[in-house]
């Protein structure tokens, strides 16, 4: 079983080949591959966590599709003031799916 932890939009996933994973809005290069940086990779019983030797490797996905998260609604209130603030927010995504770890 091989399988990475990869960067992705400030936060880490766990992505095998085949893993379809949501991440912040990221650019497609020309053949609609996206690269990874790995944190760490995981072969069999094999743990690779040197930056020398994960600097070797690749983890690509493919681009799926552009998406909106859900509905973030911010509300502020003060008691006794009248002051009243309501805001609202959609993150922009876009869902990759794993092609190659090597």
């Amino acid at each position: 079983m091989v399988y990475a932890v990869v960067r992705a939009g400030g936060r880490q996933e766990k992505v095998e080949v085949g893993t379809i994973i949501t991440i912040d809005r990221a650019k497609a290069d020309e053949n609609g591959n996206i690269s990874f940086a790995p944190v760490l990779l995981v072969d069999g019983d094999k743990v690779t966590s040197a930056a020398s030797d994960l600097a070797k490797v690749t983890v690509t996905g493919e681009f799926l599709n552009d998406l909106r998260g859900p509905k973030i609604v911010i509300q502020k209130f003060k008691n006794k003031t009248g002051y009243k603030k309501r805001q609202g927010h959609r993150s922009e995504l876009t869902r990759v799916k794993i092609t190659k770890i090597a």
